[in-house]
């Protein structure tokens, strides 16, 4: 296909001839690295691929069940291949785990007891967290039930502060809490080789201690998963990337059994644990969405290194930055006003093929401390594995980029952010004079 057909293409859709070239020549610039993401998604397609066969996935495990969800065959097939995906004893993939800060709470609470401590080694977690822990006192947290909370802040520089880490663990510290992802921060993500040596060191301290990884947004970044690194829990949501865009609820934990029938216990009631559960009509989308999930994530991955590209050579901070190694699909870009997140998500929900005329706005959302403004015109409400965008209102006014089931799409996405921008007055840039 011509060019001119595709640049035609483009401007039908709102992208002005100086913006699509400018993001083209971007875009073929980073040739080398798609090729790095494209082989991570081959190994991590075989290693699914792998799974399902050896659990011997059947059309009989896509049928699902009702009512009390007895002998559920294709949840407890499931189960099996996520714990093989990961490499652990036993896992809990649930259409009843409502969301990924539901996954969290739930492998805390369960495997938490009054009088213990909860310790976070990485600073302070996401902000729906807070007030399941009770940073923010909220009805039910932990903090009601007796367990106290600790955490050692990052260094400067982004590394573990490993002294104050170990004088953190004392004989009340039973779980660590680890959130690989950067949340509305701009601190570094942790890559699985970081993971790995904070819990070799803690484990030295005090073997006993359970070591959950908060997974969201990192599953299927790299060959391995944190669990590969001595993770007793990594918890995820299923339409982040394991659901591969497909799954339209869920989450995951998997892990140590221990650990695992805690959880089971926890979510249905103790006694019955994790043999009932229906899982009605959702396990088709699963096991497909799983299949999918490395393919998607690496479509993700190619969105998120073009806007890291696009808006570094622009002049703003991005973490991570054009040519970092990538441990999840988060792409954070600060622009020091909140005109600037507004009209980026402006530009996400723009090409959106889903509510693509709806103006997103700021508002005062359940578990968060400020105004958040949320992009996602998607085919799964507040799936972000699909392109999405948000952040808070709040400095130092960064926005974060994640999704896209297809790299076209992610690739559309972001230049439509630029063209708002730009529209807007924002960016100024004679885009015909750069030396491309």
């Amino acid at each position: 296909m011509k060019n001119s057909y595709m640049e035609q293409m483009y401007r039908e859709a709102g992208i002005s001839p100086q913006v699509y070239a400018y993001g083209e020549a971007v875009w073929n610039s980073l040739k080398s690295r798609w090729e790095e993401i494209d082989a991570i998604s081959e190994y991590n397609q075989m290693k699914v691929i792998k799974a399902m066969q050896k659990n011997r996935v059947s059309e009989a495990c896509l049928m699902g069940t009702t009512g009390y969800g007895y002998n559920d065959l294709g949840r407890e097939t499931l189960e099996r291949v996520y714990a093989d995906v990961f490499h652990t004893e036993d896992a809990l993939v649930r259409p009843q785990i409502t969301c990924g800060t539901h996954a969290l709470a739930l492998a805390l609470m369960s495997n938490l007891r009054p009088g213990d401590e909860l310790l976070s080694p990485v600073g302070k977690p996401y902000d729906t967290l807070e007030e399941v822990i009770g940073i923010r006192p909220s009805r039910g947290s932990l903090a009601e039930y007796g367990i106290a909370y600790r955490q050692v802040d990052l260094l400067a520089d982004g590394g573990f502060d490993y002294e104050n880490i170990k004088k953190a663990i004392n004989e009340k510290t039973r779980l660590v809490t680890i959130q690989r992802s950067r949340g509305y921060q701009t601190r570094p993500t942790l890559s699985v080789l970081r993971i790995g040596e904070l819990i070799s060191f803690i484990k030295k301290i005090k073997p006993e201690i359970i070591c959950m990884v908060d997974n969201c947004y990192g599953e299927f970044t790299e060959v391995t998963e944190p669990s590969d690194a001595g993770a007793d829990l990594v918890v995820g949501s299923l339409i982040k990337n394991p659901g591969g865009g497909l799954a339209p609820i869920g989450g995951y934990l998997a892990g140590k059994k221990e650990c695992i029938e805690n959880a089971a216990c926890r979510l249905t009631s103790p006694g019955l644990g994790r043999e009932v559960g229906a899982s009605l009509s959702a396990l088709s989308a699963f096991y497909q969405g799983l299949f999918l999930a490395p393919s998607v994530t690496a479509n993700a991955l190619k969105s998120a290194v073009f806007a890291a590209n696009i808006y570094e050579d622009l002049g703003f901070p991005v973490a991570p930055d054009g040519k970092e190694s990538r441990h999840d699909i988060i792409q954070a870009v600060t622009f020091g006003k909140p005109e600037g997140v507004i009209a980026f998500c402006e530009g996400i929900q723009q090409a959106a093929p889903v509510d693509g005329y709806v103006t997103p706005e700021p508002w005062d959302m359940p578990g968060y401390d400020s105004p958040v403004i949320m992009a996602a015109g998607a085919f799964v409400s507040g799936s972000s594995i699909e392109l999405s965008a948000d952040g808070p209102i709040k400095p130092p006014y960064a926005v974060y980029f994640q999704g896209g089931l297809t790299w076209q799409h992610g690739k559309f996405g972001i230049l439509k952010t630029l063209q708002k921008l730009v529209e807007k007055g924002i960016i100024v840039k004679d885009f015909d004079r750069r030396n491309l």
